[in-house]
């Protein structure tokens, strides 16, 4: 716990007996609470190994994809009490000693979510990350900001921490079961007037890393580019989005002071 907030890492797993044990040996036992591993109908030993290390474990009868094992995960977290989740990789590629620090901006009471950038310092290149990945990350990120009236460094990191707060008022289940979900999750935070903080956060890129290939990052982001343009539309009250029309109203979230609120 981290001043008396329950502290849960959520871990969306498929295949990923290779890293498993590197990732959660590495997670900050000492403030985490609860970790929570939904694994993707693997044909690996995932789901032994979860078991092996005394995570709760939830297994798909079938692949659901990636925004859809999200949507399980934080479901689950919430069942469990869960204060603040923060959503971490299983495959090693980001740093799980960051869970202390993402998670104590949120108990601050200063931030809603907090995104672990690839792109804040030098790690995203130096970590190994393909140079047309991080040229595409940098051109969407330009235009999503411009799009989206924000000023991040990047949305597209797969390593994010979220209040009680936020979980309980974005409509997940709006969100697409694919890669995009991500992207759509923080819109609709973005949509909300929920306060987004970021952290620095380097990456590794390597064999056993999960990585999608050339022509599913280019559906990626179109689906990034169709998520901002009706972000913007929708704001403008151009066009009506059913992604942000269920969220609620800013002014309706609880006051600030609490972990999870926004002024």
């Amino acid at each position: 716990m981290l001043l008396g907030k329950r502290i849960a890492v959520v871990l969306p797993a498929y295949n990923a007996a290779a890293t498993l044990q590197r990732t959660y040996s590495e997670i900050p036992l000492d403030i985490v609470d609860d970790i929570i591993l939904i694994d993707d109908a693997s044909h690996d030993e995932t789901v032994a190994l979860a078991e092996t290390l005394g995570i709760y474990t939830h297994r798909h009868p079938r692949n659901r994809g990636y925004g859809g094992n999200q949507k399980t995960c934080y479901r689950i977290a919430l069942e469990r009490g869960a204060d603040i989740v923060v959503m971490l990789h299983p495959d090693y590629q980001y740093a799980p000693r960051l869970v202390t620090a993402m998670a104590s901006m949120i108990v601050s009471g200063e931030y809603d979510a907090v995104l672990a950038s690839r792109i804040l310092g030098k790690g995203a290149l130096s970590g190994g990350m393909p140079l047309y990945k991080y040229a595409a990350n940098r051109g969407l990120t330009f235009v999503q900001n411009w799009l989206m009236g924000q000023k991040l460094s990047e949305y597209h990191s797969g390593y994010r921490a979220w209040s009680r707060g936020v979980l309980e008022v974005v409509p997940l289940q709006a969100c697409s079961d694919d890669f995009v979900f991500d992207n759509q999750m923080l819109a609709q935070a973005i949509h909300a007037g929920f306060r987004i903080g970021e952290i620095s956060c380097p990456t590794r890129y390597f064999h056993d890393a999960s990585s999608i290939d050339l022509g599913r990052s280019c559906v990626y982001g179109l689906g990034v580019l169709q998520t901002a343009l009706a972000y913007r539309l929708h704001r403008l009250g151009v066009r009506n989005a059913p992604l942000f029309s269920p969220v609620i109203a800013s002014q309706t979230v609880p006051p600030s002071g609490q972990a999870g609120a926004r002024p």
